[in-house]
């Protein structure tokens, strides 16, 4: 019996032996893979390295964008063994009580990453205890802050949550600007600690920094006198920008209504778009000098032509009854019509010309076509093809309707009236440089010998007939003292939408001028949408662009010391 009893006790025991030799055969060899993947997670950790996303600065080098690191101090609670001397430790290197970190480690839903404290600036000294804890650590991330906020935000634009770009400079220049990521591992003792750090992606590489045409100085004045003037007269929106007529570069740019580009608070449809590039309008009068400027070149009409501006009012077969803003004229010169601004005089004119000459003129100063700006978002306008013309379009072309165009298209037209006649490309990048400070690019200004009008034209536009209209016409409010201005107003109506016709309550006052008219340094673009009329403070180009203009004008030339 006891030998029996010994047997089977024998058996047993030679079948748990072989029990567990059969095991440990089935884990090394079928399920050794997953085991050592599994002891490989527990000793390593692999992470990517983000880089340093590129600044982008002024043409003076003052920051308009740049990162700066914010930690995250977190714990991992799976790997900490006293709660209570872990929270007490914590509680005397971070602003949190002793009691909140406990909390948080003890309802922390995920064992492996529970955050304590985010977006904080840690020092080295914090660091240095912080890593010391057992199942405490820090994570670092790179922050984007805007110095001037709202102010350049349409041109500069904003990152979303996950660093890269969503609008403006940041999106058209992103993958200059972002960088590339590396990747490490490091190898950690049983508390979770790092004990050795080896790369595995190569480090991450710095994106480059980006210097721009704007100057802050300018955005800034272009900005304070833009949100005063929208503010007084309750607009819907409103535009400025700054040019050098010669180069294209874009000194300022602002578009309002703004939003906070670190937050996105308060930003919608309205805020959100830059109107400067995204939203054409049939221009209005602005439009006037550039049509008779090819009028001229065409030798459609001469400087010295008079017009019959039929007193007021002006009716025929194919165009309608056209009439004009206040009073009427009789018989008017080129430069009378310009600086009276009227829609008898310019339809004349047009008539002169025909719509072939119109539209070609038209497509020559880049309507109908983007610009080119480098950046997002730009609309091209609309200039209708000429077998859609009518006698009523080659009327009304000329005094601004039937057409839209881009604030953009309209400061690049007056550049060229500027500039002599020759063509500019509008730009905003200055160059780009790398981590190390040299030079990757550097935005050469268009070279070009051809004209678009004869120097001879230009001349006679801007020193003659845009002078007027600031010393005795529409744009007297634009007037500076000791200084000779051109510029030219514009009151246009805002096309319905869908339906025809044009809306009778609201409009788009637009100033566009410059200084000294031989030798233009700066164009100045002012456009405010939707004045409330019922202020009865003015609608006009000439009431509420005009002084908006000539405080950007007269600024940013003394900051120019010109």
């Amino acid at each position: 019996m006891r030998n029996k009893t010994a047997l089977i006790l024998l058996s047993l025991v030679g079948a748990g032996f072989l029990g567990v030799v059969v095991r440990c055969f089935f884990l090394q060899y079928y399920e050794g893979d997953y085991f050592q993947l599994a002891s490989f997670k527990a000793q390593r950790s692999n992470f990517i390295e983000q880089p340093k996303r590129g600044a982008i600065l002024d043409c003076r080098g003052r920051i308009l964008a740049a990162s700066f690191v914010a930690d995250t101090v977190f714990v991992e609670p799976r790997a900490v063994g006293d709660i209570k001397t872990t929270a007490h430790a914590l509680a005397g290197i971070i602003d949190l009580s002793e009691t909140e970190i406990s909390k948080i480690i003890l309802t922390a839903r995920n064992i492996g990453y529970a955050p304590i404290l985010a977006d904080v600036k840690l020092t080295d000294t914090q660091r240095k205890q912080i890593q010391a804890l057992p199942g405490i650590g820090i994570e670092s991330k790179w922050e984007r802050y805007y110095p001037m906020g709202g102010a350049a935000v349409h041109a500069v634009g904003f990152v979303g949550t996950d660093g890269q770009g969503l609008a403006g400079l940041e999106l058209q220049c992103n993958k200059i600007l972002k960088g590339t990521f590396g990747g490490s591992t490091f190898f950690s003792d049983a508390a979770r600690r790092p004990i050795k750090l080896r790369s595995f992606g190569g480090f991450a590489q710095d994106g480059c920094d980006i210097v721009l045409t704007l100057d802050s100085t300018i955005q800034e004045i272009a900005h304070s006198a833009l949100k005063k003037q929208v503010s007084e007269f309750q607009a819907e929106s409103g535009v400025a920008m700054v040019m050098d007529p010669c180069s294209g570069a874009v000194l300022a740019m602002v578009s309002l209504p703004d939003f906070d580009p670190t937050t996105l608070k308060g930003a919608d449809e309205k805020s959100l778009g830059n109107h400067i590039l995204s939203d054409p309008f049939e221009p209005g009068s602005i439009i006037k000098p550039v049509i008779v400027s090819w009028a001229l070149e065409t030798d459609s009409i001469n400087p010295n032509d008079t017009i019959f501006c039929e007193n007021g009012s002006y009716s025929g077969k194919g165009f309608g009854t056209i009439g004009e803003y206040h009073e009427g004229f009789g018989t008017l010169s080129i430069c009378g019509i310009l600086a009276h601004s009227s829609n008898i005089g310019m339809a004349k004119i047009g008539q002169k010309m025909g719509a072939a000459k119109l539209y070609e003129g038209l497509k020559l100063y880049g309507f109908g076509r983007k610009t080119g700006i480098d950046l997002p978002g730009e609309d091209s306008g609309i200039v209708w093809p000429l077998k859609f013309w009518t006698g009523y379009s080659v009327a009304r072309v000329p005094f601004g309707h039937e057409f839209s165009a881009t604030s953009m298209q309209m400061a690049c037209a007056y550049s060229v009236l500027a500039n002599h006649g020759r063509p500019i490309k509008p730009h905003l990048v200055k160059a780009i440089v790398n981590g190390q400070g040299n030079k990757v690019k550097l935005q050469e200004p268009l070279q070009t010998a051809s004209f678009i009008v004869s120097e001879k034209t230009t001349r006679w536009i801007v020193e003659k007939a845009l002078v007027a209209v600031v010393q005795e016409g529409t744009g007297k409010k634009a007037a500076i003292e000791g200084r000779q201005v051109w510029g030219k107003t514009g009151t246009a109506n805002i096309a319905k939408t869908g339906r025809g016709g044009y809306d009778e309550e609201n409009y788009v006052a637009s100033f566009i001028c410059g200084s000294p008219p031989e030798e233009p340094a700066v164009v100045v673009l002012v456009s405010i949408r939707k004045p409330n009329r019922s202020l009865s403070k003015g609608y006009t180009g000439g009431s509420v662009a005009a002084p908006a203009a000539k405080e950007i004008l007269e600024k940013t030339l003394n900051y120019l010391k010109i």
